[in-house]
């Protein structure tokens, strides 16, 4: 048993020795029983008396039977024979002669040698009757191949050169001349190099010399070529290089394909793809793609500059004439632009609707840029006659300028953009130039815009009050609700930093109803703590909560469910909403007075037309605020013509039979005299500084506010 498991791990190791592998687990089974044979004859021929080699030739000569003809299986063969046969002849009980051993390694190695000499041989007649056969096959097809290359370079629709060496056509196919509009005797005898426009030549002449040169087996590439009736003819060139009987270069093969229309079609579409199909103008990829080119520092002190410019006025052409007139009025301005920038070695662009891009690279400087957006605006507010109709158009225009190492194409963009922006708040029709200062507070204000809503989703929003106090006790009449925002970049803001923003976006009704709800449960909280101590709560709605038709459900809803009484909340009232004329915020107002709720009007006097319309309102105060009121804090005698206005205000507030409270009084000597005035109350640092819901129980409680 032993023996058996020795020897067949003598045998694995072969299988090992012979594959050539690192490890091999289990032999292929045919392998296996192959080498146990080859085993079996080794110890035979050690064995055998009188000693012969000849079992160990044969293994030999088997090795080469079996294709382990690599160095290696020889050699890891007559190393394990060496090695590992004497051992396991040992195990089997026999007695191994060392002579005998290095016979038989050598008689292994001849029977190796030998069967791979014959097999050499024999391999080598087999390849001898196969050339000759193949020698007549070749002849036979060398002609039929022929025949067949003049029939394809008769009637191929591919032009078909036959080239020299040094690029001299010397045959070329009836193809040949169609595609190049000449005929095949001129073609025979020019060049290659001739049937190829100049910007072309070079890649043409570097493709075929490569080839020539046996650099490269093949080339193809696209060139163009201007032929005598002045078309333009694109063809695909295909070369390959035919050699002769002995290996070295004989001739060029050239095929032709005309791509002309493929080319063309390209082209349109590439034109369509970066143009606008309105006006003829560069798109916004085009645009991007050059603006990317022109940025590039490829000398020191490289600028570039970029006009934004937008129609005035168009949205109100598009709906009273018509939008076949504005686009023909969009096309004429396009034209007197591309004229312009053309001259100027600049691009122009439409970016939309009545949008306008013009990119000077390589800009001159500011002055240059100027005078050129002078003579845009100037060009286009020339009359323009379309149809029965002449219109005046013009335009207002953001200007950025700048070194390209300061900037990248979304940079100069956005600063572009914000600054037509000011433009046209600024008056329109005129050029703004790119303020870095008023740039960064635009973005701001537009980073505030646009994150608004996401603020109020992640809880960004938090309310405080301002005490409203008595002229003539100083006692807590009630506290102002305002809002404030706890942005995680710009950190603590105030109301006048977004509010207007909301008003704009159309937020400003969700962010009140926001405010109106914690400013009731906060007031409601109060009331169960305080009793008849809690002060009532001032929230300001805006006019566009005037426009909302859920406006009184949302303030009963909210009541409802704080549970605030509805005499404890007093809404600020827009004195522009109350004559608005859209809606119909005289019901509203009634029927939110019916329910108890106290309103008072705010930026009272701000119209004086409308003070007498008040009369019969159910309102209960007003707040009057502006600058008017700052000279009263001086210590010496205010402006007269300020103390006037406050006076009037109050006593037409008064005689309204309607609660005055004055906003903003910082001092002593400004309250003195707002109550001579006959003022009620006032809020501001001299009632007291904002404080949170919290610190208001608190105040009321240790008595350092008092209470109502």
């Amino acid at each position: 048993m032993a023996e058996q498991r020795d020897r067949h791990e003598f045998v694995r190791q072969w299988a090992h020795a012979v594959l050539g592998h690192t490890y091999v687990p289990r032999a292929r089974p045919e392998l296996q029983e192959f080498l146990d044979e080859c085993t079996g004859q080794l110890l035979a021929s050690l064995r055998s008396e009188p000693f012969s080699t000849g079992p160990a030739t044969e293994v030999g000569a088997r090795l080469v039977e079996a294709h382990l003809v690599d160095g290696r299986a020889l050699e890891g063969t007559l190393d394990l024979v060496a090695t590992g046969l004497p051992e396991l002849a040992e195990h089997a009980g026999d007695e191994v002669s060392w002579s005998r051993m290095i016979a038989l390694v050598g008689a292994i190695a001849r029977g190796f040698t030998a069967g791979l000499r014959e097999r050499t041989l024999s391999e080598q007649e087999v390849i001898k009757q196969a050339v000759l056969q193949a020698r007549d096959t070749a002849e036979e097809a060398l002609r039929a191949s022929e025949a067949r290359f003049r029939a394809v370079f008769t009637s191929s629709a591919l032009g078909i050169a036959i080239v020299a060496l040094d690029g001299t056509i010397e045959d070329a196919n009836q193809a040949m001349a169609r595609i190049f509009h000449a005929s095949r005797e001129e073609l025979v005898g020019s060049t290659v190099f001739d049937l190829a426009d100049e910007a072309w030549l070079q890649d043409l002449r570097e493709a075929e010399g490569m080839l020539v040169a046996e650099v490269e087996e093949h080339f193809r590439l696209d060139t163009r070529f201007s032929a005598r009736d002045e078309s333009v003819v694109w063809t695909e060139v295909s070369g390959s290089l035919v050699r002769d009987a002995h290996g070295r270069p004989e001739y060029q093969v050239l095929l032709y394909a005309d791509i002309t229309d493929r080319r063309m079609l390209q082209e349109q579409l590439h034109r369509q793809a970066v143009h606008d199909p309105l006006t003829g103008l560069a798109n916004r990829t085009l645009l991007t793609s050059r603006m990317d080119a022109a940025l590039v520092p490829t000398e020191p002190g490289r600028r570039i500059a970029l006009c934004y410019l937008d129609l005035d006025g168009f949205k109100t052409i598009n709906d009273s004439l018509g939008h076949p007139v504005g686009d023909e009025l969009l096309r004429a301005v396009a034209h007197r632009l591309q004229r312009i920038t053309a001259e100027e070695g600049a691009l122009a662009a439409r970016m939309g609707g009545d949008e306008f891009v013009v990119l000077v690279p390589d800009s001159p400087g500011v002055r240059s840029v100027l005078d050129l957006v002078e003579r845009l605006l100037h060009e286009i507010t020339r009359p323009v006659r379309l149809s029965a109709h002449e219109l005046n158009a013009s335009a207002s225009a953001g200007i950025v300028e700048r070194a390209v190492t300061d900037t990248d194409s979304e940079e100069l963009l956005s600063d572009a953009d914000l600054t037509l922006y000011r433009a046209k708040t600024e008056g329109k029709a005129q050029w703004v130039l790119f303020d870095p200062e008023r740039s960064a507070a635009a973005k701001r204000r537009f980073k505030l815009s646009a994150t608004l809503p996401a603020a109020l989703d992640n809880d960004e929003f938090f309310v405080e009050y301002r005490p409203i106090a008595r002229l003539d006790d100083s006692g807590l009449v009630a506290v102002q609700s305002r809002v404030r925002w706890d942005h995680p970049e710009f950190g603590e803001l105030g109301a006048a930093s977004f509010l207007e923003l909301a008003e704009e976006t159309g937020a400003i009704t969700r962010l009140g109803n926001w405010v109106l709800r914690q400013a009731c449960a906060h007031a409601a909280h109060w009331v169960r703590t305080l009793g008849a101590a809690a002060p009532a709560v001032g929230v300001n709605l805006s006019p566009r909560h005037f426009l909302d038709p859920e406006l009184v459900a949302e303030v009963q809803r909210t009541l409802a469910e704080t549970g605030l009484p509805a005499d404890r909340l007093r809404l600020g009232v827009p004195e522009s909403a109350l004559f608005d004329e859209q809606g119909d915020p005289v019901d509203t107002l009634d029927i939110l007075a019916e329910s108890g709720i106290g309103l008072v009007v705010r930026d009272f006097g701000s119209d004086y037309t409308r003070l007498a319309r008040l009369r019969g309102l159910p309102v209960q105060g007003v707040e009057i605020a502006g600058k008017y009121l700052d000279s009263l804090a001086a210590s010496t005698e205010p402006d007269p013509l300020d103390e006037h206005l406050v006076h009037s205000l109050v006593s037409s507030a008064r005689l309204l039979d309607l609660t005055v409270v004055a906003a903003g009084v910082r001092t002593e000597e400004q309250a003195g005299r707002l109550c001579k005035m006959g003022a009620h109350a006032v809020r501001g640092d001299h009632a007291g500084p904002a404080v949170s819901a919290m610190e208001i129980g608190m105040m009321v409680s240790d008595g350092s506010c008092p209470a109502p």
